[in-house]
């Protein structure tokens, strides 16, 4: 699956504590060992803000990506089609 990385919204308010965290309790998956970038053997360590590519979805969701592969604004990344997007949306999430 290719999602494009919409960095600099690490603001945006979570009750989890953090985004990876937020990603761990409403995915209903365990925390991958490897960053799920497909080329990547580095450790996920933060709960990435991405939106789909070329899907007509312009939903925001969080992944669990590693430091290099969640630095670049407009990065588009091939991921893993067995990790979970979660919704970045808090409303939808935590927040109820």
């Amino acid at each position: 699956m290719r999602v494009s990385n919409i960095n600099g919204i690490s603001d945006n308010a979570c009750t989890c504590g953090s985004w990876l965290k937020h990603w761990e309790k409403f995915s209903g998956q365990a925390l991958t060992t490897f960053c799920p970038q497909v080329t990547c053997v580095q450790r996920p360590a933060v709960g990435a803000h991405v939106q789909q590519d070329n899907s007509g979805d312009s939903s925001w969701y969080i992944v669990p990506l590693c430091k290099a592969h969640n630095g670049k604004k407009g990065q588009s990344l091939d991921i893993s089609d067995n990790v979970k997007l979660v919704s970045a949306n808090v409303s939808e999430t935590c927040g109820k």
